[in-house]
């Protein structure tokens, strides 16, 4: 019998998403491809690039990538939909994938995102590649919407963390889940130390010519101060709880066939500079899963 068709869901996980470079990599080699590919948020970023052809220039980025470098990225702003414009971070995603469509893509792709409006879950299939990996990563407050087909669309993470419905609906035989928070209970940690905070605020306050309103804004954005978290860690471990609570009630109700978790409670939503670690563990999660992996191709061939 011929071997069944796969499907991959990339979840959810800001940071810990580089740790899908380490999955997929470990899975290549274990000869296991995919036949469609599914990514929420940072997995929409990871599984876009990686069938684009440019998971080597992602991974040298992230590896490169330190704390202070990550927030040249995040152009402060006061008005649209988002304290960040993202037009940095948009930008670096355009020049890797130019103006490739889905559509050009080896293998069906899907960047999930949520429908500002109305919270329906939106599956981008067709369109621009980049376009689409913006929308799907658009944190609700932090990064601004992106529009598609008359649609505001933001992060996917609010409806779907981890994608294993859609891999199931485009006709996936066996599904594999990567879930980057399977073991994050009770482990909101930002991932930003006071030290780390503080020169996030200092790169912010280089990309734009300040006024006091914006300095204002943006000390009390990062500011641990006192007995209160900042504004900024009540997001981000908010996202973290919905990402827990939501990954678990989808996963309950449509279980994958294999699920591949790496260790990463430990890490923070924005340790961006700990590529290095976080691939590692990707590619030891898969090592963990490779006989439940096997058995399910055998079963299902």
């Amino acid at each position: 019998m011929p071997a069944p068709k796969i499907g991959i869901a990339l979840g959810s996980g800001v940071a810990r998403g580089w740790a899908h470079i380490g999955v997929l990599r470990r899975l290549e080699k274990e000869g296991i491809k995919p036949d469609l590919v599914c990514g929420t948020s940072i997995g929409a970023l990871v599984g876009g690039l990686y069938l684009a052809g440019e998971i080597d220039t992602l991974e040298e980025w992230a590896r490169d990538l330190g704390k202070a470098s990550m927030f040249r990225f995040l152009d402060l702003r006061l008005s649209g939909g988002g304290l960040i414009s993202g037009k940095k971070l948009f930008r670096l995603i355009d020049e890797a994938v130019g103006e490739k469509q889905i559509e050009d893509l080896p293998i069906p792709f899907s960047a999930i995102t949520t429908e500002l409006g109305t919270g329906h879950e939106i599956w981008v299939r067709h369109g621009g590649l980049a376009k689409a990996i913006n929308a799907s990563y658009a944190l609700p407050g932090l990064f601004s919407p992106q529009k598609i087909d008359n649609r505001w669309l933001i992060d996917g993470a609010l409806t779907n963390p981890v994608p294993v419905s859609v891999c199931r609906a485009l006709g996936a035989r066996l599904v594999i889940a990567i879930n980057l928070n399977a073991d994050v209970f009770g482990m909101t940690s930002v991932g930003m130390n006071g030290q780390a905070e503080e020169k996030a605020s200092e790169e912010m306050e280089k990309s734009f010519s300040a006024p006091s309103p914006l300095n204002l804004m943006k000390h009390r954005f990062f500011d641990k101060s006192g007995t209160e978290p900042s504004i900024f860690g009540v997001m981000m471990s908010s996202l973290n709880i919905v990402q827990d609570r939501l990954s678990r009630s989808r996963l309950a109700g449509d279980p994958p066939d294999v699920t591949i978790a790496p260790r990463l409670a430990h890490l923070g939503l924005l340790e961006f500079d700990k590529a290095d670690e976080m691939i590692r563990e990707g590619e030891e999660a898969v090592e963990r899963a490779l006989p439940f992996l096997h058995h399910a191709l055998k079963v299902l061939s």
